[in-house]
C-alpha cells in the first residue's frame, strides 16, 4: 500500500522508524527487534539509510521483511550523497524486486572520512525526488526541518525549498525531531501560508536516556524547552525513572498532537521495541 493512501485516514494513526544495522553480523540482532516492533501493527514503518548508502542492502532486507511478514507497509529512505545517477537506479530497481513502494527521498550529509565527490549528480533532494518519480510508481516523501534546516540562510529560504520538492512530487513530508509543539504548529502555519498543502507528520523521539538528549541536539539542532531539559537533568542519573519519564513526555507529546487536529504521528523507536509499547498502550483508547 503506498503512503499517500494510508494518510488519508480521519483515524489518528502511530507510525515508527527503524534503523538497519551498520555490520551484517548484527542484521539477526536488529531483525528481530524491527520484527517485534512490526508485530504491533503500527500504521506503517519507515527504514532509515546509512550515511554514504553504507546500509542500502540491509534497509532494502528490513523493508522487504516488514512488509513480507507483517503486512505493515514500509518506507524505504533513500540518500543522494555520494551517489551517482545509475547507482541510484539501481537501487530503485532493488527496492521493486522487494516490493517497496514507498521512499523518503533524502540529500543526506557527507558521511565521516568521505574522500569522493559528495554530490556527483544530484546536489539536492528536490533533484533525487524528481528523478525517482520519472523512474518509477513510488510514492516519495520528504524531509522538512520545524526548526529550518541548518545550511538555510533563513526560515524563508526553508521554505522555499520545501516547496520546490513538493512542486516536483514530494507527497508528505516528516519531521525532525522536535521537544516543543508549538514549534510545530507555527512551522505548520508558515507552510499553509506558501501553498505547501501535502500531508505533514510530526516526527517525535522518546528521550528515555539522559545521555541520549546531548546526541539529538547534535543531530537536529532542535530547541529544548526548559521544563523538558529540567526533567533530563533531575532523572537522567536514574535509567529507569528517566525511561518512564522520557516515555510520558513523548505520549503528552503525542497527545496535545492529536489534540490539536494532528491525525497522524511518526515515532522514532530508536529499535525499542518496549518503548514503544509503552507508548503505544499509553495512547490505548486515542489511537487503535
Amino acid at each position: 500500500m503506498k503512503i499517500r493512501e494510508v494518510l488519508t485516514s480521519e483515524k489518528p494513526t502511530i507510525s515508527f522508524e527503524v534503523f538497519p544495522p551498520k555490520q551484517d553480523t548484527d542484521f539477526a540482532e536488529v531483525e528481530r527487534a524491527v520484527l517485534e516492533l512490526a508485530s504491533m501493527h503500527p500504521e506503517y514503518m519507515s527504514v532509515t539509510y546509512g550515511a554514504g548508502g553504507s546500509t542500502r542492502g540491509n534497509t532494502v532486507r528490513l523493508a522487504g521483511a516488514i512488509q513480507r511478514i507483517y503486512k505493515v507497509p514500509a518506507i524505504a529512505h533513500l540518500t543522494c550523497v555520494g551517489a551517482g545517477k545509475e547507482s541510484i537506479h539501481e537501487i530503485l530497481k532493488d527496492m521493486q524486486a522487494s516490493g517497496i513502494e514507498n521512499i523518503l527521498a533524502l540529500r543526506g550529509d557527507r558521511p565521516r572520512d568521505f574522500e569522493g565527490e559528495v554530490y556527483p549528480y544530484y546536489r539536492y533532494a528536490s533533484e533525487l525526488i524528481a528523478d525517482i518519480k520519472e523512474f518509477g510508481d513510488f510514492c516519495v516523501g520528504g524531509a522538512c526541518y520545524p526548526e529550518g534546516y541548518p545550511e538555510d540562510a533563513n526560515k524563508e529560504e526553508n521554505i522555499n525549498n520545501l516547496k520546490k520538492k513538493v512542486d516536483v512530487g514530494c507527497e508528505y513530508l516528516t519531521t525532525q525531531m522536535f521537544f516543543d509543539n508549538n514549534i510545530f504548529y507555527n512551522f505548520l502555519y508558515r507552510i499553509r501560508e506558501k501553498g505547501i498543502n501535502v500531508p505533514v507528520i510530526p516526527g517525535v523521539m522518546p528521550i528515555t536516556r539522559g545521555n541520549q538528549l546531548k546526541r539529538a541536539i547534535e543531530l537536529s539542532g532542535t530547541n529544548v524547552p526548559e521544563h523538558f531539559r529540567n526533567m533530563v537533568d533531575h532523572f537522567g542519573d536514574n535509567p529507569e525513572a528517566m525511561r518512564q519519564a522520557g516515555i510520558i513526555y513523548a505520549t503528552d507529546q503525542i497527545i496535545d498532537l492529536i489534540a490539536n487536529g494532528i491525525t497522524h504521528v511518526h515515532v522514532y523507536s530508536m529499535n525499542k521495541p518496549d518503548v514503544a509499547k509503552a507508548i503505544r498502550d499509553n495512547l490505548a483508547g486515542i489511537v487503535e
